[in-house]
């Protein structure tokens, strides 16, 4: 089975902003799964809208990766596909929906974590590796 999700990317003092999930009781990147018929853009402005509390027009994204990753908290063997997305706008997001908390990580600060998500880890890496986090 394959999921198909968009991703928000904030990055502040070099480290990246992870949304606490109430339900997979993880951090993970803010976003989710893309309707039918919704791009990655407009799927990802909806989820910020509800997890974030956050207006967000597709003109204010720009497209960074796409990540396949095993999908945390689901059926074991789903696949996550991820489109990434930088946000062009400063933002000041408040924790909504289903989301616990809100926290800037790095890569190594995430791994301390009790609960990683694969796609969270390759993007941390990623970002790490292309020199936009520490």
């Amino acid at each position: 089975m394959t999921v198909h999700t968009a991703g928000l990317l904030v990055i502040q003092n070099r480290k990246l902003l992870l949304a606490f999930s109430n339900n997979k009781q993880c951090f993970y990147l803010p976003g989710g799964k893309i309707d039918a018929g919704e791009s990655a853009a407009q799927a990802l402005c909806r989820e910020t809208a509800e997890e974030l509390n956050t207006l967000l027009a597709e003109t204010d994204l720009q497209f960074y990766t796409h990540i396949s990753a095993p999908a945390y908290g689901e059926t074991a063997g789903t696949i996550m596909e991820q489109e990434c997305f930088f946000v062009t706008q400063p933002i000041s997001p408040v924790a909504a929906a289903e989301i616990g908390a809100l926290h800037y990580f790095t890569l190594e600060t995430y791994l301390l974590q009790a609960n990683t998500a694969p796609g969270a880890v390759m993007i941390l890496l990623q970002l790490k590796n292309d020199g936009y986090i520490d």
